[in-house]
């Protein structure tokens, strides 16, 4: 294994994961297409490269990435796997009553070469045993280490958040969950979502071992920072997504960027300039200060990149490696705080 990629504790689970982890919602058909043979192709050079962690879900390419991850881990020993619940797939027919249907997440722009099926939002005891066993067909592991309550909260839900965060609590979602923690099943079980509220409000109701927030904590948006806090007082670890903010960070200076999944604002282009101008100052990289921010941080355990090509694999893993001098980050702190935005 690359001796870069260091290994860490993921909470209380007992498992030990490397410090980048392979996000496989591109090799979904997230914005583009990617055919079969290149997203193998990534799979086996991310663990080629010594990358043993690997997340999922049923929403990523409407099935087809947990496809592709049981391709990769099933023979393979040493790999620790995260997928989702929250979503079940259910093949399109006439009249079919999806009560009800999933509203258009703002978030979300599609899948270009996903599988054809529908989802369905069911966050009960029901829906996600449902959820568990359909991600283990799929994937054709019978183990999975993790799984994540996915995309539970407002932001994604709007008026019909109650009525699903109803059927985690009162429903059984979360004890479903235990029940499988308990029974040697999965390791542990969290939230994998985009914002912090979500995470707040689960902790109050659950015991958490790992959540994965996407967007939240990175080099120019520091909303999560007591929510971390928080978490580290519950022993609950902290997986970090979007540290690229969905791309803003890792495009070059002049090319159209997305924030937040979303054109970006001319503010938040003036601020990307302002700090890549301080990068560019200690001869680092843009992308590699957004990938190594959050791994300063003593609550996280794994930053999750996800990649389509191996020329991006490649990228991600050499901004990994670059060496960023200490004087850089207060720097950046002076211009975006080092606390809550």
């Amino acid at each position: 294994m690359d001796r870069t990629l260091g290994l860490r504790p993921l909470g209380r689970t007992g498992l030990q994961v490397t410090e980048i982890g392979l996000g496989t919602v591109p090799l979904g058909g997230l914005f583009a297409p990617v055919s079969e043979p290149a997203a193998r192709e990534v799979l086996n050079a991310a663990w080629a490269a010594g990358i043993r962690y690997v997340d999922t879900a049923p929403m990523y390419g409407i099935g087809r990435s947990e496809r592709l991850t049981g391709d990769l881990l099933r023979e393979r020993a040493g790999g620790v796997l995260s997928t989702k619940v929250g979503r079940l797939l259910v093949a399109p027919r006439a009249g079919l009553d999806l009560a009800p249907p999933p509203p258009r997440n703002p978030l979300d722009p599609g899948w270009h070469n996903g599988l054809n099926f529908q989802e369905k939002f069911d966050y009960s005891h029901d829906g996600v045993m449902r959820s568990f066993e359909d991600s283990r067909q799929r994937l054709g592991m019978t183990a999975i280490d993790i799984l994540l309550i996915h995309d539970i909260g407002r932001l994604t839900h709007g008026p019909l958040h109650d009525h699903h965060w109803a059927a985690l609590t009162k429903g059984g979602g979360f004890r479903a969950l235990e029940e499988l923690r308990a029974n040697g099943d999965i390791r542990g079980f969290g939230l994998g979502v985009n914002e912090t509220q979500a995470i707040h409000d689960a902790m109050d109701e659950a015991d958490l071992d790992v959540c994965l927030l996407a967007g939240r904590y990175s080099l120019i948006d520091r909303q999560a920072t007591s929510l971390m806090a928080k978490m580290q007082r519950h022993g609950v670890a902290l997986v970090l997504g979007g540290v690229f903010n969905s791309g803003i960070l890792a495009a070059p200076k002049g090319t159209k960027a997305t924030f937040d999944y979303a054109a970006a604002p001319p503010a938040i282009v003036a601020l990307v300039d302002q700090v890549r101008h301080i990068c560019d100052a200690h001869d680092v990289p843009l992308g590699a200060a957004a990938l190594q921010f959050g791994l300063r941080h003593p609550a996280v355990s794994s930053v999750v990149l996800g990649v389509r090509s191996l020329a991006e694999l490649d990228q991600n893993l050499g901004w990994h490696r670059h060496h960023i001098p200490d004087a850089l980050w207060p720097e950046i702190d002076a211009v975006i705080g080092s606390g809550e935005s």
